[in-house]
């Protein structure tokens, strides 16, 4: 079984968000189970020096945009036994200092989208399958279908698409459609790319790929409801059972609080050893040392979608609470930014606010928090929350997307359970799901949901042996109708 991973980033070369961690995980994980999965990129400016060193130059290829030939030079690296294909374009990639958020991002992710599967041949890989990951590589699998069928290399590749967040769709306007892209007027259409007059690279992933998963069952499920579909929810119910939800992993070995040298103190599921990290984190954030308070962290962004709405709505009722203290980690809107650290000034004691982010200080916060509050107004799946399990820092949440496959809630007739969770987006629900979970802190049953929640597999292998299955199953069908 042969995959290529087509993305607009990858850990550690360019990471934005959660994207990243996916495409330099799932391929180690696969590889582990028998797949060989490589990786192909943008080769952006701001990769490590120590990287691009060690790229090793393939050849140089030039790659149609519309009615243009451009240059696209071809890299390659092995990295932690995965290996990468890097696609170089000075004017697209090489002279920008962040991903995305251009001008022409719709050109430079056409690009992208051709290059990727003109490179193929040229670096001598031949995939059964090409999975794609959110709109900057939505398009290949239209692409692959218009320009390159007739072609026996391409023949029988199959597709595979990936929605990591449908907020962000990467819509441009009816031009891209002949001018970037070579399409004729005939995919201009409402089932296939047309989306509010523009076009859809999101789109095109989801209506042209053999199967399209997402990042949570539940997900899976919301989005193809008006609330959540981002006007997409049609296209999303018109693909029955080829549409599924696989939950991400974390990487064990990397996040471990028994060996994590960014923690204070490494332990396993020893309250006394996680405690003394607390009072270390109290020390250097500057709150009032105390094992006995329990500590709430948050590391996210600073937005409504993170239920920052909700925070702000009852933020001084929590902190007018005797037995509880707050260490927030992120940046974002500049409302709530400027917000917490107002009330952080006049709460010292109580409220730590890190308006930036900072890898070492996260995993702190994970190691040193008793709980770890996520009141999503929706999550695809969520990093944070199994993070969080796997320190033993109890999860908070709003029962929606990956929150609601990865956090049992705590049922204490039964002794079952994870974290605490709450169903309405309303700030009371959320105070008073805090309050029920800190009327546990400090008794016996704190120290076995601490084990309950440390216990559980959050590795990448569950996933891996799930997108596995997919791709024999698509390959197994392609075989069947030959």
């Amino acid at each position: 079984m042969k995959v290529l991973f087509a993305a607009a980033e990858g850990s550690p070369f360019m990471k934005t968000g959660g994207l990243a961690d996916v495409v330099s995980a799932l391929p180690k994980a696969l590889l582990a189970s028998g797949v060989d999965v490589r990786v192909m990129m943008p080769k952006y400016k701001t990769i490590a020096e120590s990287h691009r060193l060690a790229m090793r130059f393939i050849k140089a290829i030039e790659v149609p945009v519309g009615w243009r030939q451009v240059y696209c030079g071809l890299f390659e690296l092995m990295h932690e036994g995965v290996q990468f294909y890097f696609l170089d374009n000075e004017y697209y990639f090489g002279a920008r200092d962040t991903a995305y958020g251009h001008y022409d991002d719709g050109e430079r992710f056409a690009f992208l989208d051709r290059a990727i599967l003109e490179a193929l041949p040229h670096v001598a890989f031949q995939p059964d399958i090409i999975h794609s990951h959110d709109w900057h590589t939505g398009m290949v699998a239209p692409l692959l279908d218009k320009h390159y069928r007739h072609d026996p290399f391409y023949r029988d590749i199959r597709t595979v698409y990936t929605i990591h967040n449908l907020q962000f769709q990467g819509v441009f306007p009816y031009e891209t459609l002949g001018d970037l892209l070579g399409l004729d007027h005939e995919a201009f259409h409402p089932e296939r790319l047309e989306y509010q007059g523009g076009v859809s690279f999101m789109k095109g992933g989801i209506v042209y790929s053999d199967r399209v998963t997402t990042v949570s069952q539940t997900y899976a499920d919301e989005i193809r409801t008006p609330y959540y579909g981002e006007g997409l929810d049609g296209a999303l119910r018109w693909l029955g059972d080829r549409m599924s939800g696989i939950v991400n992993g974390i990487d064990e070995q990397s996040y471990d609080p028994a060996t994590d040298p960014h923690i204070f103190l490494k332990y396993s599921s020893d309250i006394d050893k996680k405690r003394a990290n607390k009072t270390e984190l109290q020390r250097v954030l500057g709150l009032a040392q105390d094992k006995q308070v329990p500590l709430i962290g948050m590391v996210t962004r600073l937005t409504d979608q993170k239920g920052l709405d909700l925070l702000a709505r009852v933020l001084d009722e929590m902190l007018q609470e005797d037995n509880v203290q707050l260490a927030i980690l992120g940046s974002g809107d500049p409302h709530y930014e400027g917000l917490l650290l107002d009330k952080a000034h006049h709460h010292p004691d109580k409220l730590a606010v890190q308006v930036r982010f900072d890898e070492r200080l996260a995993r702190q916060i994970y190691a040193s928090s008793d709980l770890f509050l996520m009141p999503s107004r929706f999550e695809p799946c969520g990093l944070s929350q199994l993070l969080a399990l796997r320190y033993g820092s109890i999860p908070i949440v709003r029962e929606t997307g990956g929150l609601v496959d990865t956090v049992q809630a705590y049922n204490e007739f039964e002794g079952t359970g994870n974290g605490f969770s709450f169903t309405n987006y309303n700030a009371h629900d959320m105070l008073h799901t805090i309050r029920y979970a800190l009327s546990f802190y400090d008794t016996p049953v704190w120290q076995q949901l601490v084990e309950q929640a440390m216990s559980a597999d959050y590795s990448w292998s569950q996933s891996a042996a799930q997108y596995k299955a997919l791709y024999e199953a698509i390959v197994g069908e392609q075989e069947t109708a030959s």
